[in-house]
This record gives structure tokens, sequence and C-alpha cells, in this order.
């Protein structure tokens, strides 16, 4: 992600955070969490454009009653104070992808947010001759076999890099690259899977998360918010004492097999993985620099959910 982007990104979080707090302080007790993500969210937004940030808080505007609606709990006064908290950047390399965490500490009760600004990728994970994604993924340290089929690539991409090659300039990069290494992954994850089935799980965590979740896509084009509700252990949607969603929100059920694994159809740079119980990934390879480098990035994204991951269209204000 360029850092553009992540600024772009970290300002439309700082948007929801004040959002939230706008609509949730003169109805009950409500209290902003300082740390480091606040501070450098806060950056964020004060580097880009004032217009910038009126596009990114009519988004959150547009979309925040909805929130409201789907989680009573966090109008509900009781006297407490409900937190709203940025997560740090490390906690998503343990499997929680929230960016914001609401929470009330005398319910032992919190809600999740996890918020894109013009993207809805799951993961933009990394491939190289030295990480180990089968271990960083599913626990399972990948095989020789597979450190093996993939360090002719490297060796290869470490040459041209010290030439100072662009990746434009190689003569065939998605065959001397892209297709041997996405088959080595896929073979990898493969042989892992009949080695133990259980990975399908893990593997999944790695990528949606371990933590339930509401997930919220700014589409600025579309002048659109969406919200996209991950409830995969029960957690969301919890009613208040005095209040019951409109929304019903089914907890979604997990996949536990690996259906398949295989490249997209005419494609040279994209695989794709199937799960049972609805869920399906791709994986597009691609290079995040001009230069040539040792290592490549993944574009993850849904093929698929289940019906029971409710998806909800919030339109924007035009006014």
């Amino acid at each position: 992600m360029s850092t553009n982007s992540n600024d772009q990104g970290r300002a439309y979080e700082y948007a929801w955070i004040n959002a939230l707090f706008g609509v949730l302080d003169p109805i009950r007790k409500t209290g902003i969490v300082c740390n480091s993500s606040l501070d450098a969210n806060e950056r964020a937004w004060n580097a880009v454009s004032q217009d910038k940030r009126d596009l990114f808080t009519i988004s959150a505007n547009a979309a925040v009653d909805a929130i409201l609606e789907l989680e009573p709990r966090m109008e509900e006064d009781n006297g407490d104070t409900l937190l709203l908290e940025f997560q740090k950047d490390e906690a998503g390399e343990t499997g929680d992808v929230r960016d914001i965490v609401i929470r009330r500490d005398d319910i032992e009760w919190e809600v999740g947010l996890s918020i894109k600004h013009n993207h809805s990728a799951v993961k933009h994970s990394r491939l190289s001759h030295v990480l180990d994604f089968g271990n960083e993924w599913y626990g399972v340290p990948c095989s020789d076999r597979y450190w093996n089929d993939i360090a002719p690539i490297f060796q290869m991409l470490n040459h041209e890099k010290s030439r100072k090659t662009s990746w434009s300039d190689l003569e065939d990069k998605e065959g001397d690259v892209y297709i041997p290494l996405l088959q080595a992954f896929l073979n990898e994850v493969d042989r892992a899977y009949n080695q133990e089935p259980e990975i399908a799980i893990r593997m999944f965590e790695y990528l949606v998360g371990i933590k339930d979740y509401h997930k919220i896509v700014s589409h600025d084009n579309k002048k659109m918010t969406l919200i996209h509700t991950f409830n995969l252990h029960g957690t969301l949607n919890k009613s208040s004492c005095i209040k019951v969603s409109a929304f019903d929100v089914p907890v979604a059920d997990t996949p536990t097999e690996i259906l398949a694994v295989r490249f997209r159809r005419n494609s040279k740079t994209t695989v794709e993985i199937y799960m049972d119980n609805g869920w399906a990934f791709s994986f597009r390879i691609h290079s995040a620099s001009t230069v040539v480098q040792p290592s490549l990035k993944f574009d993850v994204q849904f093929i698929s959910t289940p019906a029971s991951v409710l998806h909800i269209e919030c339109k924007w204000n035009r006014k």
C-alpha cells in the first residue's frame, strides 16, 4: 500500500471514530481511548485535503446509524462509559483484523469494525525466499519441496534486483515468476492440507480474522458505504435491555474443508481456494514496486461468502 493510500485509510478510520463519537456522546457517556494509533490516524486526518475530510465524513455518516441499529448496546445508557478505541497495527499480526473496537467494560461486551477505503481486500500478504507463509498462515512450516521449488525463482529475482531491472523489462515475468511461484504455493497448500486437514480453519482465520466484526467499505465513486457482517462466533447484534435490532444477523458457518485449489481460468496471475460452507478466495500475485524485488504481494479477495454474511448498502446524503 502506498503512503498516500495508507494515509487516506487512516484518515477514513479517524472519520469513523469522529462519526461514532458525534452521535453517541450526546446520548450517553462516551470516551475515545488515547493511544499511538489515535495519534497516527489524527496525523493522517490532518495531512489529507479538506475535500477528502468532507468526503470521508459524508461516507461515515451515511452508515453510522446502521451500525447503531445493528448494535443496540452502543446506545444503551446504564450510566457506564462506552469506549471507542483504535486497534494497534500489531493486532492484525495475531489475526484480529478490527480497526476500531467499541466496548463497555461493565458488561464485558465489545464489537469491532474493520474499515476499508475504496477497496475490499481480505489481505495483502507476501511471498519471498524467506517468508514461511505456511507457518504464518496456518501453523505448518513450508516443506523442503516448496523451498526447493521457489529457490531458482528468487535467485533470478535477486540477480535482476542487483542489475536494477524494472519489472516491465522482464521478458516473461508470468512464465518465469508468477506461474511457477503460484504453482509452488498451490502445491504447498495441498500438501499441508493432506497432512493436516485442520489447516482449513486456521487459514480461514488468518484471512478473515479470529474476532467477529462489521466490515465497512467506502465506495466513493458509487457514493455508497457498504457494511458486511462477519458474525463468526455469535457475538454481534446483541439486544440491549430496551431494544432489539431491526436487523437479524445470523451466525456464519466457518469452513472445515478445502474443496479445491487451482489457477483461475485463463489467468497467469491469480489462483483460487474454495472451502466448504460457501467461502472462496482469490489470490492475485503482483509486484509492489517498479524495480524487481525478491518479494511479491498477494491481493486476496473474496470470490464468495455464505448468505449468512449480510451486505447492507448505505447511500450517501448528496446534499
